[in-house]
């Protein structure tokens, strides 16, 4: 019988959501539907809740993973973003997400006990919280141990999108070139994953840390927070 890529893909995505489940949280996370998604600026996304059932009230979450960059990254950079939206769901059920697609301590929490350190950076060093994240792979780590048993067994991801994003003209690039590094932009909900930008000379973001709630202004501004009575915290971590 000639192989089914739709089965190869999406089933192995499944087995591999299972496994990690198992091995990294105790077997306790719902099930998804995951999908891939050509979504510029980002290597995956989760959006809770995303699918209804038609007949009746039944829901489920979206775990998305960008097949664009499949290819430039080996396997186990891919299954790390599986990993990382992962953690996503599990604190949308379990924890506390901030508003907004803000990435909190308890996320950065949840990250670091799975073998995944939390970067705004994407290299060591870097802020564990903010609205746009990234992570870096523990060597040694639980994530690393789980996807090296996977990837013993047999899992192999053997497509990748030919084309690249599409540009705002309608045509088509090529997914830019990545380093071979560890490092991902992958983001809470979806859109919320861009790369991080320069701010500007003179406008600065400011971010609650417990709620999310983002405000701009001058860098020199010191902002507090109305509903959290929290001081807001600059992009540059002031």
């Amino acid at each position: 019988m000639t192989d089914n890529p739709t089965r190869q893909v999406y089933v192995g995505f499944s087995e591999a959501y299972e496994h990690f489940n198992q091995v990294l949280f105790e077997g306790r996370l719902p099930g998804c539907i995951i999908t891939m998604q050509r979504h510029k600026g980002a290597l995956g996304y989760f959006a809770g809740d995303r699918f209804g059932e038609i007949a009746g009230d039944g829901k489920t979450d979206e775990i998305a993973l960008n097949p664009v960059h499949f290819k430039g990254r080996t396997a186990e950079e891919t299954l790390s973003t599986l990993v990382h939206e992962m953690t996503h769901l599990e604190q949308h059920h379990f924890g506390s997400p901030s508003r907004g697609g803000y990435h909190n301590a308890e996320w950065a929490k949840l990250m670091k006990r799975v073998g995944l350190q939390p970067t705004d950076t994407g290299r060591a060093g870097g802020k564990e919280t903010g609205p746009s994240m990234t992570h870096l792979i523990v060597e040694g780590g639980p994530f690393e141990s789980a996807c090296r048993a996977l990837l013993g067994k047999g899992f192999e991801i053997r497509y990748s999108d030919r084309w690249g994003d599409v540009d705002n003209d309608g045509s088509r690039s090529r997914a830019p070139s990545r380093p071979a590094g560890n490092g991902d932009d992958e983001g809470q909900g979806e859109g919320e994953a861009p790369a991080p930008r320069k701010k500007t000379a003179n406008k600065t973001k400011f971010t609650c840390p417990d709620c999310g709630a983002n405000a701009w202004g001058k860098p020199s501004l010191n902002l507090l927070c109305g509903d959290c009575s929290v001081r807001f915290v600059s992009e540059d971590g002031e």
